[in-house]
């Protein structure tokens, strides 16, 4: 896998060559210094990964991502000095395309690199990712109700968190529907995805505990690194099987689990994401009779998630996403 480094600092660039370098089969393609040099090289000689920094002079690492997807697609990974520092940046670069966030190598005096694992093991999971699917072009709880709600289902991956704040964002405070969203995102960032969409959306949104149920009003996120599953017992759990499935936590797992266990038809929905998680549970859905919507080319960081809904068959609309909260709402009764 080819890579592209995008970092002002010398050790930080030099740290990473040498990571790259330690990889079989990984080889540094360029290293630009800011976000504007990013562009310009990506779109002369587009790498698999590009490994891009937050803090840069010129451009951070965020607008570059956004202009990175817009014209020359590829995966990026942010690799900044601090993760939890930069916090809102992070998500704003995942809203534009990032698919994930680590910590920067740290280059020691006698050259060694130190704190590289995190990055190792997401480069790799990444190169999975790249080589299946090629180039991508805080509320109280609500008492339980004896009438279960009706559900939003939502499933996302690269360029999610954006998409599921526009979502989100429009659609009711008070009505009898509970929207459950599942984005690729490791655990670790999870906490923060669901205060980031809460304070863009002034939806409540919380990250599901296992064993929840769905009430009502809520807004909830898939939050570990194992699948989301609904039970017969209408609540929400955290399972590693089906251990075979790339994805974790993967949308088709749980869209298959809500078509078999939930009593009522409501709305499904596959955003912007890589690969083709989601088509599968999205046409059982509507098998069942959900109203199932894929996201729109034109308005899709990636494309690949939602076409591959599409081509199945599974999707009833195509819609933008400025589109699908009016929809929505008309067709929950919001």
């Amino acid at each position: 896998m080819r890579i592209g480094i995008v970092n002002d600092l010398r050790a930080a660039c030099e740290a990473l060559r040498r990571v790259v370098d330690s990889l079989p089969d990984h080889e540094v393609a360029w290293t630009a210094a800011d976000g504007v040099e990013a562009i310009a090289m990506a779109k002369r000689d587009r790498p698999d990964l590009i490994l891009m920094d937050l803090l840069m002079p010129h451009m951070d690492g965020a607008q570059a991502t956004r202009q990175i997807m817009a014209a020359a697609p590829c995966a990026i990974l942010v690799v900044t000095a601090t993760v939890s520092g930069n916090i809102s940046l992070v998500y704003d670069a995942m809203g534009y395309g990032a698919l994930d966030a680590v910590d920067t190598p740290m280059l020691g005096p006698g050259g060694e690199v130190t704190g590289a694992g995190a990055l190792v093991e997401k480069i790799g999971t990444i190169a999975k990712l790249v080589g299946a699917t090629g180039d991508p072009r805080r509320a109280p709880r609500r008492t339980a109700s004896s009438t279960p709600p009706r559900l939003v289902v939502v499933g996302a991956s690269t360029g999610g968190p954006k998409a599921i704040s526009d979502l989100v964002f429009p659609l009711p405070r008070e009505w009898n529907v509970a929207v459950i969203v599942v984005q690729h995102v490791d655990v670790a960032f999870a906490p923060g995805l669901a205060k980031w969409l809460g304070d863009r959306t002034g939806h409540a949104v919380r990250v599901i505990e296992h064993g929840q149920e769905p009430l009502a009003g809520d807004v909830l996120l898939a939050g570990t690194n194992d699948h989301l599953v609904m039970t017969k017992a209408k609540t929400l759990e955290y399972r590693q099987e089906p251990r075979d499935v790339f994805f974790r936590p993967s949308v088709d797992v749980f869209f298959e689990s809500v078509a078999d266990f939930w009593p009522q038809a409501g709305t499904a929905v596959v955003l912007t994401g890589m690969g083709r998680d989601g088509a599968k549970g999205l046409m059982k859905l509507r098998s069942r009779g959900w109203h199932t919507i894929a996201q729109d080319e034109a308005t899709s960081v990636v494309f690949s998630m939602p076409k591959a809904a599409i081509d199945a068959g599974a999707a009833c609309e195509v819609l933008r996403i400025d589109q699908m909260p009016r929809v929505i709402a008309a067709r929950m009764g919001g």
